[in-house]
């Protein structure tokens, strides 16, 4: 039975999630050679939508038409808006005969100011899970590379995509077929359900890929909530060691102490809020645990070379000059 996948695409949207969807499913129907999976490119209106890179593709169908298929996977920046008013409701009613509804990348933030999948567990990209956590403080969301249940499947990057496709032909095809596939294409491994996604650690000196268990509990601890930031000197007590022992388990990892290594992380989930977002300087700040905006301010310019301010004026004007998202995963 021929599986029919729409991708509903928003101005912006990262081509290489398009294409790490596709073409695994093309190899799948070459290998098999039957037609396993059929695809259809959706939009809101009839005109051609801009990627990320520029390159504009033409829609085969409008969303309101969309009727018989088994998935829509919603590709956009972050901080697309829907054009017509109606879409949420074509999404909603899609999701309501049978249609499992996804997103890849920054199309989970459409996918849920729709309405169309509460209470769903949805894989967010981590450069995105703070402006996620901001405009969505109630929906659960994984750091997981895909999330995938009866009613939804999200996964987080152009990689996790791939992943997704192989997921679906593993399903339809048996997992011969989808090995073939991951080698025709030279992919590594087929991730599924319950992996990590990959996220960069700030180092310096050297680059170490295998952080301590005691550096990596310590980040997870302080990253869970960083609206009121525990102290070194908590963090050691949660951990059940000394706090002189956390310094040089940091230093020996990061070549930094904790403090220092804390207030990037900070620095960084906040620029992910101003540039996914419009909140104001004080919530920001607020969001990442500072009291006083100005403080958080000195901070931020000390780490980015300008303020929050600038920097949003700066992106903004990016985005305008470049008709794309910052970034595009």
């Amino acid at each position: 039975m021929t599986k029919k996948i729409g991708f509903l695409l928003f101005p912006g949207f990262p081509m290489a999630c398009l294409t790490s969807v596709i073409e695994p499913l093309r190899a799948a129907n070459e290998i098999s050679r039957t037609t396993a999976f059929e695809w259809t490119l959706v939009a809101e209106a009839p005109q051609a939508v801009q990627s990320s890179a520029g390159i504009p593709f033409e829609p085969q169908t409008l969303l309101e038409d969309v009727d018989e298929v088994d998935y829509l996977l919603l590709l956009s920046a972050p901080a697309v808006k829907f054009a017509d008013p109606r879409s949420a409701a074509h999404l909603r009613r899609l999701g309501r005969h049978g249609c499992t509804l996804g997103a890849i990348s920054g199309g989970v933030f459409p996918l849920v100011r729709s309405g169309a999948v509460p209470g769903e567990r949805l894989s967010v990209h981590w450069c995105y899970e703070a402006a996620f956590a901001t405009e969505f403080p109630d929906i659960p969301h994984s750091d997981e590379v895909i999330e995938v249940s009866r009613r939804c499947v999200t996964a987080s990057g152009a990689a996790a995509a791939f992943d997704l496709a192989l997921g679906f032909i593993d399903a339809a095809l048996g997992g011969h077929v989808a090995t073939e596939v991951a080698c025709w294409f030279q992919h590594p491994m087929m991730r599924k359900i319950g992996v990590k996604q990959s996220v960069p650690v700030h180092l310096t000196g050297s680059i170490q890929d295998d952080l301590s268990p005691i550096v990596s509990r310590a980040i997870e601890v302080f990253a869970a909530d960083m609206t009121t930031p525990v102290s070194v000197a908590e963090l050691a007590e949660r951990l059940d060691i000394s706090p002189r022992h956390l310094e040089r388990s940091f230093k020996q990892a990061t070549g930094q102490n904790p403090t220092t290594y804390f207030r990037w992380l900070r620095m960084q989930a906040a620029r992910q809020i101003v540039m996914y977002t419009n909140d104001a300087v004080a919530d920001v700040a607020a969001a990442v645990g500072y009291a006083s905006a100005k403080h958080f301010t000195r901070h931020y310019r000390a780490e980015y070379g300008l303020s929050p301010q600038e920097d949003r004026k700066r992106i903004n004007l990016y985005r305008t000059e470049g008709n794309r998202p910052v970034p595009s995963v």
